[in-house]
């Protein structure tokens, strides 16, 4: 059942993502000399690509690696965005899209943002934003308001995550730890050297951006 939600997801997110990486395109230019760190992202995310940097996709588990010849190189790796075991400013650019919130405590956050800062020249780090009435995994609105031991008996009869996925109590903890959704004075604190910039819907802040660019 789990993965219903996969296909889900997609309709309400792809959109967004398009052009978020239209967005980072035209500020970065990435060439074929240009070398990025994908921390926690997936090869996808590259494909169609018309410019070919040279991809590094970090996840903690294996991926497969499938694109196409007419799509930049991608090579795959398994790690910790708390814990990257990069030289200092070993890659030009840091992407970071929907992961930082993934990371269970605000300890975590810092560690993830700190190692790419350390990692990267240029940063482009995506989260959701908490003050968006959508919480946008369980795909119900306001839910992330409430306080959390409630949040945990509502998730799974009353979320669209909870209807579709039909977790089980132990993958509903499992998720309730996992999140962390951040606010525009944590990012803030998170990349003091970059700029942070908002995504709107409806002339309401859906996600931040923090960008550091280095020419």
């Amino acid at each position: 059942m789990e993965a219903l939600i996969y296909k889900v997801y997609p309709y309400f997110s792809a959109p967004f993502r398009g052009r978020r990486m239209k967005r980072f395109l035209d500020l970065f230019n990435p060439s074929s000399g240009t070398t990025i760190l994908d921390v926690g992202g997936y090869p996808l995310t590259w494909k169609g690509i018309k410019s070919k940097p040279s991809v590094t996709v970090l996840n903690i588990h294996p991926i497969d690696c499938a694109l196409g010849p007419d799509d930049p190189p991608v090579s795959t790796v398994i790690g910790n965005g708390c814990s990257l075991d990069f030289p200092d400013k070993s890659f030009d650019i840091i992407f970071c899209n929907s992961v930082i919130e993934h990371v269970s405590t605000w300890e975590r956050q810092q560690e993830l943002a700190r190692e790419c800062r350390r990692v990267g020249k240029s940063l482009w780090i995506q989260t959701p934003a908490r003050s968006f009435f959508i919480e946008p995994h369980l795909l119900t609105p306001f839910i992330h308001y409430l306080p959390r031991n409630l949040q945990r008996r509502l998730l799974r009869n009353f979320t669209l995550w909870g209807l579709l996925s039909r977790p089980t109590p132990e993958r509903v903890d499992e998720l309730m730890a996992e999140l962390r959704l951040l606010n525009h004075r944590e990012m803030a604190c998170l990349f003091p050297d970059c700029d942070l910039t908002k995504e709107r819907v409806l002339g309401l802040t859906k996600s931040y951006i923090a960008v550091r660019k280095v020419v």
